[in-house]
């Protein structure tokens, strides 16, 4: 008997060890938004596009389905031939964001998005960036990372056709 309450308090005090500290990294305004970060459309096809055509651009708009804040914190692309920012729902402008590893490029937004409000992200892409080895299709994307639940991790993609 006395060794089952031994071995009953040590599992006790083992799973309080494994808990607690999950719960302390959870306070404290690391909250997580029940709320979803939706695009109107996740993916655009630029068509054809010359490979020496210069810079083409294209917008996704993403809006807060939910009633808690999200924070947008980290923003990257998938390769270096593509930037992007963040205009928000009062005209305030973040980013250029870019491939990670890239110097010169952010890598947080920390954007919020009230409830029922938008942001624009606008992706830019060069098709000149890989020279004559470019051509063909590219699809690229870009990432934005959240405190939502929902949509802890949204991808934006585009694709184009680079011709010479």
């Amino acid at each position: 008997m006395k060794t089952t309450i031994i071995i009953v308090g040590v599992a006790i005090i083992a799973a309080i060890l494994v808990i607690l500290p999950n719960f302390a990294s959870n306070s404290g305004g690391n909250q997580v938004s029940a709320s979803s970060l939706v695009a109107t459309e996740t993916l655009y096809d630029f068509g054809e596009i010359p490979l020496q055509g210069g810079l083409v651009k294209t917008q996704f708009e993403l809006t807060n389905k939910g009633t808690d804040p999200i924070t947008v914190g980290k923003v990257y692309t998938s390769c270096m031939c593509t930037t992007a920012s963040i205009t928000e729902s009062d005209g305030n402008k973040i980013g250029k964001f870019g491939m990670p590893g890239h110097k010169g490029q952010l890598n947080r937004a920390d954007s919020v998005v009230a409830p029922g409000e938008s942001i624009t992200v606008t992706a830019v892409f060069d098709p000149a960036a890989h020279g004559p080895s470019g051509v063909g299709l590219a699809q690229r994307s870009v990432y934005l990372e959240t405190d939502s639940s929902e949509t802890p991790k949204v991808e934006l993609r585009f694709k184009a056709m680079v011709n010479n």
